[in-house]
């Protein structure tokens, strides 16, 4: 049970508890099996605290700090841990449920039997920990640092995984299935939502099919001027009831620029490139010209440039249409049809009869 000295210190706040754990640096807090509640203990030191069997909900906990401190069956459901810092701590049969996350640190810690359903645990960092037999469904990991880590025997049904770092991590037999259904395993944390979705969804395939047979490619400069006019394109298209997507060759980015570029074509009925003030695009779209022939291309430049040099080596491609040249950015879009919209879907037709 609970040390009723220090429970009192603590009910006095936040920095009369700090200035007595600075005061008293070699006794440990002991508030296992307290049950706490509704506070504001943001900045809190429970460093080396005995919190085993305590309740802590509903409590604002941002950029406290549990380094050392026992959290074996501690109930710390619907609170504020933002920027909170568990270095070693013992984590087993924790429940985190429905908490914010963000930016807390977890790095080196070993996780047990815990429960972070529904939490929000973006940004946090999970760097070499080892995570068991735990149950994180239903929350959000955006940019959630697993490097190094193992995640072992996890129920990751309902997650939202987005650039997760996960160089050297180890994901085993992970459940994609809500508890009480058949359960399906896989061994990537970011594809399971994915494979979830194929199985369980009965619209994905519709969705699939709406990608590519609605989806174009739109690659040009994202200089002011001329992404004004790929905002316009864009729009255009929308209206046509197609799914544009803008790419911009200018932006570095995590992955392989080749290898984003034809992945996206690949998904696409047929791609517009505006190769006005080209400067990367040419090395660019010569490799994904090349590497796509089933995908139409349909270049576009304003009337008063002359194409790059390198251009005449996509003439030899019948899947490359003819240069559409236009005097401004009104007339592109009033003749969008006949100038590229038409050309693409009689070349697509062609491509693909019947």
């Amino acid at each position: 049970m609970a040390n009723p000295e220090h429970l009192k210190i603590l009910k006095q706040g936040v920095q009369v508890w700090n200035t007595w754990r600075e005061e008293h640096p070699g006794e440990a807090p002991d508030l296992s099996g307290a049950y706490i509640a509704d506070m504001n203990l943001e900045k809190i030191n429970f460093s080396g605290a005995d919190l085993r069997g305590a309740a802590l909900t509903n409590c604002n906990l941002n950029e406290s700090r549990f380094n050392d401190s026992f959290l074996n069956e501690t109930l710390l459901m619907e609170n504020r841990l933002q920027r909170a810092v568990f270095t070693n701590a013992i984590i087993d049969s924790t429940n985190f449920s429905l908490s914010n996350l963000t930016d807390a640190d977890f790095q080196k810690v070993r996780i047990n039997k815990s429960t972070f359903s529904s939490s929000n645990l973006s940004r946090s960092n999970f760097e070499e920990s080892y995570m068991l037999d735990c149950d994180i469904e239903g929350s959000s990991l955006i940019k959630t640092n697993f490097t190094k880590s193992m995640l072992y025997k996890v129920r990751i049904y309902g997650v939202g995984a987005w650039d997760i770092a996960k160089d050297e991590c180890r994901h085993d037999d992970l459940t994609i299935t809500p508890d009480g259904e058949a359960e399906i395993i896989v061994d990537d944390i970011e594809v399971a939502q994915f494979i979830y979705l194929i199985l369980n969804n009965k619209k994905i395939r519709k969705v699939i099919d709406t990608i590519t047979s609605k989806a174009v490619l739109i690659l040009g400069r994202f200089s002011a001027e001329r992404k004004q006019v790929l905002d316009k394109i864009k729009d255009e298209l929308r209206e046509r009831k197609y799914l544009p997507i803008l790419f911009d060759f200018e932006k570095p980015g995590s992955r392989d620029l080749d290898e984003t570029i034809n992945l996206l074509a690949r998904m696409s009925r047929f791609v517009i490139a505006d190769v006005t003030d080209a400067k990367s695009i040419p090395q660019e779209l010569k490799g994904f010209v090349e590497e796509n022939p089933s995908i139409p291309v349909a270049p576009i430049i304003l009337k008063e440039q002359n194409e790059y040099a390198l251009f005449e080596h996509f003439r030899r491609y019948p899947w490359v249409l003819p240069v559409y040249q236009y005097d401004t950015p009104e007339s592109l879009l009033l003749n969008i049809n006949s100038g590229i919209i038409d050309p693409a879907e009689a070349k697509v037709a062609e491509q693909h009869p019947g």
